[in-house]
């Protein structure tokens, strides 16, 4: 396939737009600025040891001891053997973050257009709607950018898989493979997942089709070609997958050991997350309506008003600082059922309105496909709301019961709208259509959308715009605030009622001017253009502005040392920090010191299950086995200080006494009584061979630390007699390697989630290393797969350039 020297100018000029168009948005990063995002931050603390180790020493180290007592960094920025893709990932991304995202959004949707046989400037519209749906932009500000990094190569993939089913086999099996590689690559596996259902729709109906054509050979020709491609997509980013594996085993994404509750009921057992935690963020059915008004259910948990809402207004009377009450009229005015929402999942009303316009214009397998994506993904982004499809998703289809926050769901149906709202303008510029034909479409789609606006607007009756949080306003404020509160939540619900409206009509009057021959083509579809960014970049800055721009210093160290942190750091030997007010859920403590907690979508199981079953109910034991030295504690004032535990077991100790127990139940009962210094328990049905013994303990017996570093761990042992050693750090299965004297020894796990060994008497040194073999077995296939991937480009581009152009 060969392209003319103006179609390559043509699309290079594009992605010359789209970069303006992303840094125009995202301007401050020209100043030299940086996007605040609070995810990152919390990232950027769990990664602080790994990322520092690998600057000093230029070692990449695949452990960290500074979260949950210690976890793989697989998912903490891990960098792998032979990762080409992440390379070429890393060329495309060239401009500045969170514009680099921006950008892949456009050239991404971009190329699909192409693929589906769009002409550039549709393509162009559509890559503008799709990159600036709200939805995209919010989770660039909250810091979500592996989900925006997979979302912005799904669009590519799904571009190689309609040129594979288009008869390109050449250009759409390298597209697919690449895009595939990428995709992986961007390490989001729940919005793949989620993609890959759209994919079972799209070949379903692509079945169908093939069946009634009597073309049930070419398309089983498509499948096999798109697997293969897939599947060496997949190749190359097999460390990644397959570390994230194991890993994923061992976390709370994978099985419990354990059939019984903190409280001893019994445990319903789940191979995966359990159900509620999935269906905690679940989109309200009637919530759904904001994909076509931005703020139907408030907009947002902190929405900004300005001077003009009554609630601003209230509290100014009420004599409180205008900066304050301009903070307070907008925390509140979110009013759906989710717990937190960072801004609605607007589509645009321009787009929703060539959505519904394609409805009546658009034929044939393209329509069916992506009007039951839409469909399928509005309905699973329910939840518990739609317990129905839900819970048979969860029970029975294959690995949904891995993610959670199934609202986000909703990703397919922001890829399917703008493509079928494009593929619809396409028909009302295509000359071949009847020109009835169309008028009837846009009257009819004219008349759907504003009926449905009005519709809303006479809703609001319906309503008292009560929300879950209104109890803590009204405590915090009292009823007359509240009141205040409700109205301010019905004004916004009726001027973004009348700001959908109307867009629609701006965008129906540009498409009407052009059926009427009153304007022509390109001017009608640079209003388009305009009424499209127009309106959702008016949405997208009240969520994501200038305002989220700081220092770059401020991003590259988002944490600052307390006069509490000052203190601990004092102390220089190696020991936890365990910050109750944090818990599982913070990162802070993680970034200055090795932390008991930490911040991570996939936490190790067992330090979960040692908070749930011991911590909360403050069992010293356990936090003396971890070897937690400072408990972060508030006196009577509120100020936070450095609590000391004197009885922090240290490093490494021996014990007398090593207790066997039958299963993973009674090992973690028995840390209830376990005298943690003297006793270990260990289960028999892990470790079979390991007997239970009573050592002759030593009193000068003794084990000190002397190197620690993030993947290797010295100790140097003396006792007069053998001995078994248990130390603070957590037993991991896949890649710890123990030697004693620079010999090989096993060691098991004990007291349910720590490390032991057997230690002969004398003087030792005993060395811990993290050698994970998935990390060389990974990099082995990837370099194989790269290879073959590269050799197959190669091909592809000779015999594409040899080939003359055949028209499909």
């Amino acid at each position: 396939m060969k392209l003319s020297a103006k179609t390559i100018i043509t699309h290079l000029l594009v992605l010359g737009f789209f970069m303006i168009a992303s840094l125009a948005y995202f301007y401050p990063v020209l100043q030299g600025k940086a996007i605040y995002q609070s995810d990152i931050a919390l990232y950027k603390g769990m990664a602080k040891e790994r990322n520092d180790y690998k600057e000093t020493t230029g070692v990449e180290s695949y452990w960290t001891n500074s979260a949950f007592g210690g976890m793989p960094t697989y998912q903490l920025g891990a960098n792998y053997p032979h990762d080409y893709v992440k390379k070429l990932d890393r060329l495309i991304r060239f401009l500045p973050r969170p514009a680099d995202y921006l950008f892949l959004y456009f050239i991404g949707f971009y190329i699909l257009m192409l693929c589906m046989k769009v002409e550039y400037r549709l393509a162009i519209l559509g890559a503008l709607g799709f990159g600036f749906s709200t939805y995209l932009i919010i989770i660039l500000g909250v810091g979500h950018n592996a989900k925006a990094h997979a979302l912005a190569y799904l669009p590519m993939v799904l571009g190689g898989i309609i040129l594979v089913f288009r008869k390109k086999y050449i250009v759409g099996f390298l597209l697919t493979a690449i895009a595939m590689a990428l995709e992986i690559s961007a390490n989001h596996y729940q919005m793949t997942y989620y993609f890959m259902l759209l994919v079972l729709i799209l070949g379903i109906v692509y079945l169908i089709y093939a069946i009634k054509r009597k073309e049930l050979k070419n398309f089983l020709s498509s499948v096999g070609i798109l697997v293969v491609a897939v599947i060496l997509g997949i190749a190359t980013n097999a460390t990644s997958l397959l570390a994230t594996k194991q890993y994923a085993d061992w976390s709370t994404r994978g099985k419990s050991e354990l059939t019984i509750n903190p409280d001893g009921s019994s445990k319903v057992a789940a191979s995966g997350l359990d159900r509620e935690y999935i269906t905690q963020y679940s989109y309200g059915i009637t919530e759904s309506l904001d994909l076509f008004v931005p703020r139907f259910f408030g907009g947002s948990g902190k929405e900004n008003l300005g001077k003009d809402s009554k609630v601003y207004n209230y509290f100014i009377e009420q004599g409180v600082p205008p900066s304050q009450a301009i903070d307070i009229s907008g925390l509140y005015l979110y009013w759906g059922e989710q717990p937190i929402v960072a801004g609605p999942a607007y589509l645009g009303a321009a787009i929703f309105f060539l959505f519904i316009l394609s409805l009546f214009l658009v034929k044939g397998k393209k329509k069916w496909w992506l009007l039951s994506g839409v469909l399928l993904s509005l309905l699973l982004s329910w939840g518990k709301n739609f317990p129905v499809l839900t819970n048979f998703m969860i029970d029975y289809f294959p690995l949904y019961n891995k993610f959670r926050a199934v609202s986000s769901i909703q990703v397919i149906l922001e890829l399917c709208v703008p493509i079928l709202a494009i593929l619809g303008l396409k028909e009302i510029f295509k000359k071949t259509v009847d020109q009835k034909v169309k008028l009837n479409a846009l009257k009819l789609s004219v008349f759907v959308t504003t009926g449905l606006a009005i519709a809303i607007f006479l809703m609001k009756g319906l309503f008292d715009f009560e929300g879950a949080t209104d109890e803590r306003f009204r405590s915090y404020f009292g009823d007359a605030a509240l009141e205040i509160l409700r109205s301010d939540r019905e004004a916004v619900y009726i001027s973004d009622t009348f700001r959908s409206l109307i867009y629609v009509l701006l965008c129906a009057g540009a498409i009407f001017l052009f059926l009427k021959e009153k304007v022509k083509k390109n001017f009608a579809i640079i209003l388009i253009g305009l009424f499209l960014v127009v309106d959702l970049v008016g949405v997208n800055l009240r969520y994501v502005n200038t305002e989220d721009f700081v220092r770059q210093r401020a991003v590259e160290q988002p944490f600052q040392a307390s006069e509490v942190d000052q203190e601990i750091l004092k102390d220089q030997g190696v020991f936890r920090v365990f910050d109750p007010q944090e818990g599982l859920n913070g990162s802070r403590t993680s970034y200055f010191h090795k932390s008991l907690g930490g911040y991570h979508a996939a936490k190790p199981r067992k330090m979960e299950e040692l908070v749930e079953y011991h911590l909360y109910k403050n069992n010293l034991q356990v936090l003396n086995m971890l070897n937690v030295k400072y408990i972060v504690q508030q006196d009577e004032e509120g100020r936070s200080f450095p609590g000391v535990n004197p009885d922090a077991n240290g490093n490494a100790w021996f014990v007398q006494n090593i207790v066997g127990v039958n299963n993973a139940d009674e090992e973690i009962k028995a840390l209830d009584t376990l005298s943690t210094k003297e006793y270990a328990v260990f289960n028999k049905a892990t470790y079979a061979d390991l007997n239970e013994f009573t050592y002759q303990k030593d009193s000068l017996a003794s084990i000190n630390l002397i190197d620690f570093r993030p993947n290797v761990i010295k100790y140097k042992s003396s006792s007069a007699n053998d001995g078994f050693a248990v130390f603070s750090e957590m037993h991991y299965p896949h890649g710890w390697v123990a030697t004693i004297d620079g010999k090989k020894v096993a060691h098991f796990r004990v007291n349910y989630a720590l490390r032991g060994l057997q230690v002969p008497a004398g003087e030792h040194e005993i060395e811990f290393s993290f050698e994970p073999k998935v990390v060389q077995t990974g990099s082995t296939i990837a370099l194989i797969s790269n290879i073959l991937l590269g050799l197959l480009l190669v091909g592809g581009i000779v015999i594409g350039y040899r080939k003359p152009k055949k028209e499909d």
